[in-house]
């Protein structure tokens, strides 16, 4: 009994098959149900000559949130299309954060002709975020906070949120600003329901959370509020004046990319590669990193062409080497994926390395003597020859041991220099275990079985 279709890829079976037949009317129905995360899945999900059939079955209301859902490389695809004021209608109602980061990917020209196209007021409160890098707090922030002043009571406070018509989305705490709107603290939502109204802000409101700089990058913003388990921080200036706020969807926004970018460039890939990009397009931004790995075997090969005369000789060797090798680099893709990790999330510091670097080198040895005993006796039976078993088994020893702490002080030494130790450090780690392991494996050879 086959097990049923998840319920994720129901709604793209759906529509896929009413595209096949034709049905559009059908297909305009099933998106106009769907949430607009939803719809972008589908969007990203479905092969390119579907894309644009179902882009522009999307309502015109719900395009600009879909967009927004969309990864950065399909929404360059829409919005390439688009003239300026078409854009700033699309962008129309979403959060000054999400705008920014779509006109931010548009050549400048592009960038002010559309906010020419808005009316003042939505030009004039973009223009505080725009300007700012997408990989800070600045780039983060929306304007839309609710402020107060310390000096009023909370019935009044009630009274002018009553006013309101809605409330910014997120909105767990008020912010609490003095004439100069300069952050003095939050008053939260919950205080502020369930207390006396005749009490002042100033006597309810948290003073201890202290505001975000405009600068602070992003990656730091994200473990600030995953420690403290925030909904939403302030964000000032330099001087301490109010900027806008942080809440938590561009939070895990921030997490989430962190994430794939540190999956993908492991492998050397962009986190925003579209899955269904065209084959040339795939294969360009591929060919450096392979480039690169073929310049490492090449280093590999020329180690192992030095013993050539001893693999004619023992041709075991040969047989047996790929393990050498396919161990160490698995083991030191082991200990690099947990050091990035680490080092992603500062828990990898100046101050605990040498303990890391310890545990890694540690672990490896151990798991190299656990193996060595292993292909030591399946080599020995294997090819009825125990000194075989003795170099294999020190070869595994070395090798893992050599794999732990090239895990760790390949993506250490990258990130001292400033480069990005997710990138590069595979291609680094990889032709460490392999030199070693054939050097090891291979001059043991040479001495004990020659």
């Amino acid at each position: 009994m086959t097990s049923a279709e998840p319920h994720s890829q129901k709604p793209l079976a759906r529509v896929t098959e009413a595209l096949e037949k034709g049905t559009l009317g059908d297909v305009s129905r099933m998106l106009r149900k769907m949430e607009p995360a939803e719809a972008a899945h589908l969007l990203e999900s479905s092969p390119p000559r579907s894309r644009q059939v179902l882009w522009q079955l999307i309502d015109d209301d719900l395009q600009g949130e879909v967009l927004n859902e969309l990864g950065y490389e399909l929404q360059l695809e829409f919005l390439s299309e688009l003239e300026p004021a078409q854009v700033a209608q699309l962008t129309e109602g979403l959060d000054d954060d999400d705008v920014a980061d779509i006109l931010q990917q548009l050549p400048d020209e592009v960038t002010f002709e559309v906010l020419e196209a808005m009316d003042h007021q939505d030009r004039a409160r973009l223009e505080q975020v725009i300007f700012y890098a997408d990989d800070t707090a600045g780039g983060l922030m929306n304007t839309d906070a609710i402020t107060i002043r310390a000096d009023l009571t909370l019935d009044v406070v009630l009274r002018y949120l009553r006013r309101h018509e809605t409330i910014p989305a997120a909105t767990d705490n008020l912010i609490v600003v003095n004439r100069d709107d300069r952050y003095v603290g939050l008053l939260p939502l919950r205080t502020l329901l369930v207390s006396d109204p005749s009490h002042s802000v100033r006597e309810l409101m948290v003073t201890s959370q202290q505001a975000l700089p405009v600068d602070m990058p992003d990656d730091e913003v994200a473990r600030l509020f995953e420690r403290n388990d925030w909904v939403s921080a302030p964000v000032v200036d330099a001087d301490g004046r109010l900027l806008g706020r942080i809440t938590i969807d561009d939070v895990v926004d921030v997490i989430r990319e962190d994430a794939d970018h540190s999956f993908m460039a492991i492998a050397g890939l962009d986190e925003d590669e579209d899955t269904f990009a065209p084959v040339l397009r795939t294969a360009k931004r591929r060919t450096v990193w392979l480039a690169i790995n073929l310049l490492t075997a090449f280093i590999a090969s020329g180690v192992i062409n030095q013993f050539q005369a001893t693999i004619e000789k023992v041709v075991a060797l040969a047989v047996l080497m790929p393990i050498v090798a396919s161990m160490g680099g698995n083991a030191g893709t082991q200990s690099l994926a947990v050091a990035v990790r680490a080092l992603a999330t500062r828990d990898l510091t100046g101050a605990n390395s040498l303990r890391f670097v310890w545990r890694e080198a540690a672990a490896g040895l151990v798991n190299g003597l656990i193996f060595a005993v292993v292909m030591g006796v399946i080599a020995a039976v294997w090819f009825q020859e125990p000194d075989l078993g003795y170099v294999i088994a020190i070869a595994m020893v070395i090798n893992l041991a050599i794999a732990g702490l090239a895990g760790v002080l390949v993506p250490l030494g990258l990130k001292h220099f400033g480069a990005d130790p997710a990138v590069a450090s595979s291609v680094f780690v990889t032709t460490v275990t392999d030199v070693v392991g054939f050097v090891v494996f291979l001059g043991l050879g040479a001495l004990v079985l020659l």
